[in-house]
């Protein structure tokens, strides 16, 4: 009687049990390699996503448009996530409304914040034409999250002779401005250089239109953003007043032809590259990004925007 299995089937055995461990090895380092794959790709999708959540915001003006769609792929394709749209009077009764319905409706189906874009210097001298005619009938409307007003009072022959009354009275439409909106936000743009126009005996126009507003856009307009003459440098003092009044605060970046003269030139990005632009702005938002309230940049147009060569 064999009480031992024969030699060729022991070795059979063996081998099929060696087999049998080396499989089980090659399994886990397998299982193994595949976890550190996931965990890699965790970590990195873990850094994109925080790296997302972190980039400032990017927005855009849009004061005319013939095609909805193209608006909106625009601000798809440039990563703008808010657009200010401009808004005629009497929106309910303007025949542009189906075209501003259109527009609007696109972009929230894309995700994209819109705000009702509108101002004149007019309505300092005739808040309550503005109130009446824009502000109330835009929000009746219905269509848009917030308010942004471009209301340029300095572009007046008033603000030479008489520029305290001015700012008075930009002050008190924006308190009305703001009174009307029902609770919506109001965001106002305004030049660089507010901090130097003094608003009452102690204040500057700077700190007391954003005082009264939610936010605040600085048209900082340069094609460079570092130097003395830089977009950083001349939107620092008004980054620092929006950061002691908690308010937040987008850097306006210009694309349209401003004119031939040297001054104008330096102020708009209109004729360069994207790819320079996009390196221009990575410095504004990098440097701009050590204020707290800073809240990304604002291009100005849609039209220049789309213009510009890659």
């Amino acid at each position: 009687m064999t009480t031992s299995p024969p030699r060729t089937t022991a070795l059979r055995r063996s081998r099929t049990s060696s087999g049998q461990v080396r499989g089980r090895v090659r399994a886990r380092a397998l299982a193994a390699a595949a976890m550190l794959v996931l965990m890699v790709g965790s970590v990195v999708l873990s850094a994109q996503s925080a790296a997302a959540a972190t980039t400032p915001g990017r927005a855009l003006w849009v004061w005319s448009w013939t095609d909805a769609g193209s608006v909106v792929q625009l601000a798809q394709n440039r990563g703008v996530s808010t657009l200010f749209v401009a808004v005629p009077v009497d929106l309910p009764t303007s025949a542009d409304l189906p075209k501003v319905r259109d527009l609007v409706a696109q972009a929230r189906a894309a995700g994209l914040r819109v705000d009702a874009l509108g101002g004149d210097p007019g309505w300092v001298d005739n808040p309550t034409w503005a109130v009446d005619h824009w502000v109330r009938p835009t929000v009746a409307a219905g269509l848009f999250t917030g308010l942004h007003v471009d209301v340029e009072p300095w572009t007046t022959a008033a603000w030479t002779t008489r520029q305290s009354a001015m700012v008075s009275a930009y002050l008190t439409l924006l308190d009305r401005i703001v009174s009307a909106s029902t609770g919506r936000s109001v965001e106002a743009d305004i030049p660089f250089w507010f901090n130097q126009v003094k608003a009452g005996k102690r204040s500057t126009l700077d700190r007391e239109t954003m005082r009264r507003v939610s936010a605040v856009t600085v048209m900082a307009y340069r094609n460079t953003a570092a130097g003395t003459d830089g977009t950083l440098a001349l939107a620092a003092a008004e980054l620092a007043s929006a950061a002691s009044l908690g308010k937040p605060v987008r850097l306006g970046q210009e694309t349209t032809y401003l004119g031939p003269d040297p001054t104008e030139v330096k102020q708009t990005f209109f004729g360069q590259t994207l790819s320079r632009m996009n390196d221009q702005l990575a410095q504004v938002d990098a440097g701009a990004s050590a204020y707290a309230t800073y809240a990304g940049i604002a291009v100005h147009d849609a039209t220049g925007y789309a213009a510009m060569a890659p």
